[in-house]
């Protein structure tokens, strides 16, 4: 078995923040998918929560969530469009020791097959924080399925190893 294959076999935390004026747990489909994919991944969603959009409350709350042990991965959904309540990128990109350029890179490039032009205005983005990974999706349910099962999931096990070395 080489090491790629054994990463697959990392099971870590998550935490689903979900950032939206709009929102509520019943209405909140995109949650609803990243919860169902961590779970069928064999990872667990150790916290979710819905904040609106807000850039000290967006800080503060993703601090809370790193300041627990048992948190290793932060996923955040919404606010990363270019309107001007969209400030989850500028709240997040404040607090990386490193950000994962790859990833909004990939992310783009995959959407741009699914919805065509308009994925240029995404701002998804990654990065690390005290070793503890963070991604910043956008808040449609195509999106969260995208990034999820197709980039975040499947290469969960090597980033978290990198971001621990």
């Amino acid at each position: 078995m080489s090491e790629h294959d054994l990463h697959q076999y990392i099971k870590t935390n998550f935490a689903i923040l979900i950032v939206s004026d709009t929102r509520n747990e019943k209405t909140d489909e995109s949650g609803k998918i990243a919860k169902k994919l961590v779970s069928d991944y064999g990872h667990q969603v150790f916290a979710y929560k819905i904040i609106r959009n807000n850039k000290s409350l967006i800080q503060t709350t993703v601090n809370e969530m790193l300041q627990n042990p048992k948190i290793n991965v932060i996923v955040t959904s919404g606010g990363t469009g270019i309107s001007k309540r969209d400030v989850t990128v500028e709240a997040i990109s404040e607090l990386l020791d490193k950000k994962i350029e790859g990833f909004g890179e990939l992310f783009r490039k995959l959407s741009y097959q699914e919805i065509g032009e308009a994925a240029i205005i995404s701002r998804a983005t990654a990065g690390t924080i005290n070793g503890k990974i963070i991604f910043c999706l956008p808040g449609s349910k195509n999106a969260v399925k995208l990034a999820f099962s197709k980039l975040i999931l499947p290469g969960l096990g090597h980033i978290i190893k990198e971001a621990n070395r």
